[in-house]
């Protein structure tokens, strides 16, 4: 139970500091950020692919907060997710690192081939994703609403409760994650990451005018999204322990090598990590072709896809399905064809 509250807590802070982020350098670029990754459909699945495609589930959070922004269409972001292969991508590098590379540069090829595919098709059955989500409206001659702008040192930071808070709870966190009590034991690059995008949330949060902290950090940020990913997150790792510890998943999937390829996809749709690393340690032993590996890589998406279902179950479920129809033909098609 401990190690599910941290790790939804750790899930949930990073989705915390990646909407905090993007929607400040939107703010602080009046509005360029969503000019530059909305510029153009090609450019959106290149961006949400490359994201994804990147090991562990850092980029499909940022592609999450982007595709909730309406920076990323439907397409993008099931182009991003598909290229995602979640913390199984560390385990690929350690076991089998040239077949691992090759599988992230086919995962980034896969997301751009498919992403378009699934905007056509999303227009033909006329499924059109959730509204976007307005993190406060960005009023660019409001300097209300401006960041951090030397000319306003005056008007902030003013000393209230809200930040005092949020500024304690940083600080805390910073001191955790860096001495090893949460997160990464190692001090690896990905707890410098966190380190270091926690000390930007901690200027963010130091700086800002108090209307800024107010309406888009504590009242729609904290209190409209954040709750939901923690609980969504705690309950989907919860279930998987469970699902793990007492239906003995592992030895079913050991014995039914005939099904593997449609179980891997099927276990896929979990949205953990944990599950699918089963799969990695059988290609890696020799146990599982190839096109089961892929098949599991498109389907499954780490962590990745939790904190979209706090803002939209109907377009979770949708993502999942295309990528299972995807996952599911494409690894048939090289089942078939003997990799």
């Amino acid at each position: 139970m401990r190690e599910v509250i941290v790790h939804s807590v750790m899930v949930t802070l990073f989705v915390f500091v990646m909407m905090l982020i993007t929607d400040y350098i939107n703010v602080l670029s009046k509005g360029k950020l969503s000019t530059m990754i909305r510029g153009g459909k090609w450019r959106q699945y290149t961006v949400s692919s490359f994201l994804g495609a990147t090991p562990g589930c850092l980029g499909a959070f940022m592609n999450v907060s982007f595709y909730a922004r309406g920076l990323l269409s439907f397409g993008a972001i099931v182009g991003g997710m598909i290229a995602t292969s979640g913390d199984e991508a560390f385990v690929m590098l350690a076991l089998f690192p040239k077949t691992a590379l090759l599988m992230f540069g086919l995962l980034f090829i896969l997301g751009i081939v498919f992403a378009p595919i699934t905007d056509k098709i999303a227009q033909l059955f006329k499924i059109k994703p959730s509204e976007e989500c307005k993190l406060a409206q960005l009023h660019l001659n409001d300097e209300r609403c401006r960041c951090f702008d030397i000319r306003l040192w005056k008007s902030f930071p003013h000393i209230i409760l809200i930040r005092i808070i949020l500024l304690l709870l940083l600080v805390i966190l910073i001191f955790l994650i860096g001495a090893g009590f949460i997160g990464p034991v190692n001090f690896g690059w990905e707890k410098i990451t966190f380190v270091i995008l926690l000390l930007v949330t901690l200027f963010v949060i130091s700086t800002v005018p108090d209307h800024y902290l107010k309406e888009h950090i504590w009242y729609h940020i904290i209190r409209e999204h954040i709750w939901r990913v923690f609980l969504w997150t705690f309950f989907a790792l919860l279930f998987v322990q469970f699902g793990m510890k007492y239906l003995n998943l592992e030895p079913f999937i050991r014995t039914h090598l005939t099904w593997v390829l449609l179980i891997s996809a099927l276990v896929g749709i979990i949205p953990e990590s944990g599950p699918h690393f089963i799969f990695v340690a059988m290609f890696s032993k020799g146990l599982i072709p190839f096109s089961v590996l892929l098949t599991s890589s498109i389907v499954q998406d780490g962590h990745g896809l939790l904190p979209l279902l706090s803002y939209s179950v109907r377009d979770s479920l949708l993502i999942k399905s295309f990528k299972l129809f995807f996952g599911l033909g494409l690894g048939i098609i090289l089942y078939f064809i003997g990799l």
